[in-house]
Formats: structure tokens, C-alpha cells, sequence
């Protein structure tokens, strides 16, 4: 059995690697679209609030921690403070991500 490019496997291995291309090319592209305008650009660090379609589990705290400091969560939404303006666009990169958005100042009103 071949996996040549003109074999089934083949072909089916190309498809999958387009399709996987395309998925990422489009979290690359629908990741600003997310960002919510009124951030600091010149601001070294940001604090945002990260809105999810569900509420967050500890995997999603994990991933933001890799950007700044989890320092709540409410419903479906994650605050994460000390993040740089250049990261905003890989927070909201994960298809999971609904909207990134500055944290209203004094922290999310409960």
C-alpha cells in the first residue's frame, strides 16, 4: 500500500492536511474579529475578560494562564489580568473563545 499523492491513501492524507490547514487558517482570521475594540495599544499590560459559550473548566484556566493571571471567573466568563496587547489575538484564538473584551475597571461586577 502507497501513500503516494495519486494513491487513495494519499489522497485522503492530502485532504486531511487541507482540512486541517483551512481550520487553522480560519482561527487565524475569525481571532481579531473577536477582540473587542478599547484597548491601550500603547499600554504594556491589559487586563481583559475572556467570554465562553459555557462555563470555564480548569483546562481553559490553564491555556489563559499562559497569558496573564487568572484572577476570577463568573458564568461563562474569565478574567485574566497582565496580559500584553501583541497576546490578545492568541487568546482569542481557540475556537471555544467567544469574546475578548478590557476588564471594567474594579474587576467584574457581581
Amino acid at each position: 500500500m502507497s501513500i503516494l499523492p495519486g494513491s487513495a491513501r494519499g489522497r485522503i492524507a492530502l485532504g486531511a492536511l487541507a482540512a486541517y490547514l483551512a481550520w487553522q487558517g480560519w482561527l487565524s482570521v475569525a481571532a481579531p474579529g473577536k477582540v473587542a475594540p478599547g484597548f491601550n495599544a500603547d499600554a504594556e499590560k491589559v487586563n481583559i475578560l475572556v467570554t465562553l459559550p459555557f462555563p470555564p473548566e480548569r483546562f481553559h484556566l490553564l491555556v489563559f494562564q499562559r497569558h496573564g493571571r487568572v484572577s476570577g471567573t463568573q458564568d461563562n466568563a474569565v478574567e485574566v489580568r497582565g496580559v500584553r496587547p501583541a497576546d490578545l489575538n492568541s487568546v482569542a484564538r481557540p475556537y471555544w473563545v467567544s469574546r475578548v473584551e478590557p476588564l471594567p475597571t474594579g474587576g467584574n461586577p457581581k
